[in-house]
């Protein structure tokens, strides 16, 4: 079944290209809201699911969605935050004013907002407000809101589900239908169709928000979401759904690697520890830009007693560089890269199904087959995340090699070093 959220309103091709164009200097700012206090599920918003804290998956959904350029949980816990950063998101603590069991979504976003500003010196164009208790929520469902938003010209939109239940209120002294004639009980296609807030993703102009103080004002657009997705986590029985539930959702949940499924990591340069691009001076040199997370994830890595490698078939003095910054070795200038990995594992001794290779092109897939964790970055060309065991939900040069360093050790990146596996 897709997951892929649908707008109800199609914007004319020629609307949506101009959008799409300008999109890129929005300032689009997803909040989460993640209090410390729960009265149904305690310490709700760091519940594991398929093995990740709600926080993190909220945290996860949202920079993978490629509108979204900044991400902010809002919290009053100090072990939310740290869960948060280690997910990649700025925290902004909450005053405990507006941290109460009666303080509303909206005080928290804006808050969010003011105190984000405030540190940035610039305001978003665009505000999400995004809920840890759906856990099932996707990128593309966050996608699909902001494109509502920036690229259809709505005011506010949010994810919605189909909807052909008979909805009923009871009363005294008799019950009644709320969306239909008890005494009159259409067919599912002889009916309209009605849509339920599924309270996983909202999107407004900022502007519009702060005017109106609500997440509804001016023109709402409903975006769709898969239905069978719609799970919030209100209850310890929510909880347990959710869980039971993951396996089947989280495609990477079984298939994430670990500290004892790989002795060694591979790691192509150009568009996986970059963002593709290259910036050339006068006298033609080529300057990139990295991300100080992977620093962190590779020195980790390293601590952990993985062999590490850059292997890279840009010539470039730049990528020898790096990998002197890193302290681990490097291979650029190749050509064959699948020849040179299959040569170098034979020299470390690492058998190749224990290695992980992160790549995101077509030059990296023979080494993606070559290996037992083929991994491409969130922005890796689609013929190459078809081949990868698991993709990353950052893109490259925005902290996946970080992310997939705390697939292997843990958030924390603190698994203590361990012995290479033994192999016959």
């Amino acid at each position: 079944m897709s997951s892929q959220p649908q707008p109800l309103e199609d914007a004319s091709a020629s609307a949506s290209a101009t959008a799409r164009a300008t999109a890129t200097v929005r300032r689009v700012l997803a909040v989460i809201p993640a209090r410390g206090g729960s009265k149904g599920v305690p310490a709700k918003n760091l519940a594991a699911v398929g093995g990740v804290p709600l926080v993190a998956r909220a945290v996860r959904a949202c920079r993978g969605a490629g509108h979204v350029t900044d991400v902010v949980v809002s919290t009053d816990d100090a072990a939310i935050a740290e869960v948060a950063r280690g997910a990649g998101a700025e925290v902004v603590l909450r005053p405990a004013d507006i941290a109460g069991d009666t303080a509303t979504s909206e005080a928290a976003v804006l808050h969010a907002m003011d105190a984000h500003e405030a540190i940035r010196g610039s305001a978003a164009d665009v505000v999400l407000l995004v809920q840890c208790t759906s856990p099932f929520l996707t990128s593309e469902d966050i996608e699909g809101v902001c494109a509502a938003v920036i690229e259809d010209g709505a005011d506010t939109a949010h994810t919605v589900a189909p909807f052909h239940g008979f909805v009923w209120r009871e009363d005294t002294p008799d019950s009644h239908g709320v969306n239909h004639d008890k005494a009159f009980r259409p067919r599912r296609q002889d009916r309209p169709q009605d849509y339920l807030e599924t309270g996983a993703a909202y999107a407004m102009d900022a502007a519009g928000f702060r005017e109106a103080g609500h997440r509804f004002f001016g023109r709402t657009a409903l975006v769709r979401t898969d239905p069978a997705r719609v799970l919030e986590i209100d209850d310890p029985h929510d909880l347990a759904r959710a869980r039971a539930l993951a396996p089947l959702f989280d495609a990477q949940a079984t298939t994430l690697p670990t500290r004892d499924d790989i002795d060694a990591v591979v790691i192509d340069f150009d568009g996986t520890q970059t963002d593709d691009r290259v910036l050339i001076d006068s006298e033609g040199r080529e300057l990139v830009a990295v991300h100080r997370g992977d620093g962190l994830g590779i020195a980790a890595l390293r601590n952990a007693g993985l062999k590490l490698l850059i292997l890279s078939t840009e010539q470039n003095p730049v990528v020898a560089a790096r990998a002197r910054k890193l302290r681990i070795p490097v291979l650029h200038g190749i050509d064959r890269k699948d020849l040179a990995l299959k040569q170098w594992c034979e020299e470390q001794g690492v058998a190749p199904e224990r290695v992980l290779y992160a790549g995101n092109d077509v030059n990296d897939l023979a080494c993606l087959a070559l290996v037992g964790w083929p991994v491409a970055v969130a922005n890796a060309h689609d013929t190459v995340r078809g081949a990868a065991r698991a993709v990353t939900t950052v893109p490259g040069g925005d902290g996946a090699i970080r992310e997939i360093a705390a697939w292997v050790l843990g958030p924390s990146l603190t698994t203590a070093p361990q012995a290479p596996h033994p192999h016959p």
